[in-house]
């Protein structure tokens, strides 16, 4: 077989032949073998959850989706900004595999994710992370402590229908209505901005003050849509490290109806995405999650496509950005 790259050679390897990695990148087993600029890894965790389980089958369901993306050999070409994007050989994404997880066990299971986390930043790889439920946003904060020590405190951006700013519930403070408040509670988040937070919230009013009183912008849906992207980025540091974390809920259930906790009212895709792109040019993204994608409550795929997609756009114009 012809060892020559592209459709002139080798394997078409169409999107439902062979094994779903995400985007049918490298998997690598080995965590102390990554050589690469993009790491993604999966963390099916859903115990934080308080009513629809099921985000624990949300990587599996985002990789087998981002396979629909894998036949552009050549990169992915757009022809709105003539860029080529993920070019194969100059962009190096590999999938390792997902954290294990402990039934039951939320310590164990968050220690395993921010071990992978780490992992990949010490080889110097941006970290992409597919939850799994919300509360897998504070592993994944909780393995930046050395980074930030080295490089620099960041900024969290947020892109949700619910504020998930709750302390302590029952003695519950680290499910998926905590990751906000664990993170702000960190020296090395130096603020944030929350995004599409909209309707009735799982956050009370109190929640709402302390996330203020802490140096958080909120701005529902609406809110957003007055003030237009551009307006919005500028209210978002420039020249910042950010941290994006992502709830598929903060899309509208019409196109996203695959999550437990869906919220009308919600972002539309070029929306979210233009934000992304926009946010990737101001500054650089340094870690990336996206959660609550729970494919059993959407059985057209249509949720995990949506993941999947702006997952490798967002992708693609960071690493653009840092090459430009």
């Amino acid at each position: 077989m012809s060892s020559k790259a592209g459709y002139d050679g080798g394997r078409l390897n169409l999107p439902f032949v062979g094994i779903s990695t995400f985007g049918k990148n490298r998997y690598v087993e080995d965590w102390d073998a990554i050589d690469a600029d993009v790491a993604i890894l999966g963390a099916p965790f859903d115990f934080g959850t308080q009513w629809r389980a099921g985000a624990r089958f949300g990587p599996r369901a985002i990789r087998e989706a981002s396979t629909l993306f894998s036949f552009g050999h050549g990169g992915a070409y757009d022809h709105e900004e003539d860029k080529t994007f993920l070019e194969a050989g100059v962009v190096r994404v590999i999938d390792l595999g997902d954290a294990d997880i402990v039934h039951t066990n939320t310590e164990k299971s968050h220690a395993n994710i921010a071990y992978g986390v780490k992992k990949i930043l010490d080889a110097r790889a941006l970290p992409v992370v597919l939850g799994g439920d919300h509360s897998i946003n504070i592993p994944c904060i909780n393995a930046f402590e050395e980074d930030c020590a080295k490089n620099g405190p960041m900024h969290l951006v947020q892109i949700d229908a619910h504020l998930d700013f709750v302390d302590e519930r029952h003695g519950v403070r680290n499910g998926h209505g905590n990751p906000m408040r664990r993170a702000i509670e960190k020296p090395y988040i130096s603020g944030m901005t929350q995004i599409g937070i909209r309707n009735v919230s799982s956050t009370a009013k109190e929640g709402y003050e302390d996330a203020r009183a802490r140096g958080s912008d909120i701005l529902s849906v609406r809110q957003a849509r007055v003030l237009g992207n551009e307006a919005l980025l500028d209210r978002i540091p420039a020249k910042q490290r950010y941290y994006v974390t992502i709830d598929i809920d903060g899309f509208d259930p019409s196109i996203a109806p695959g999550t437990g906790t869906p919220s009308h009212g919600g972002f539309l895709y070029y929306e979210v995405l233009e934000l992304l792109t926009g946010l990737a040019a101001r500054g650089d993204i340094v870690g990336l999650d996206l959660v609550e994608v729970a494919p059993d409550y959407d059985h057209t795929g249509s949720t995990a496509i949506l993941a999947a997609q702006i997952l490798m756009n967002t992708i693609g114009h960071i690493m653009h950005n840092r090459a430009g």
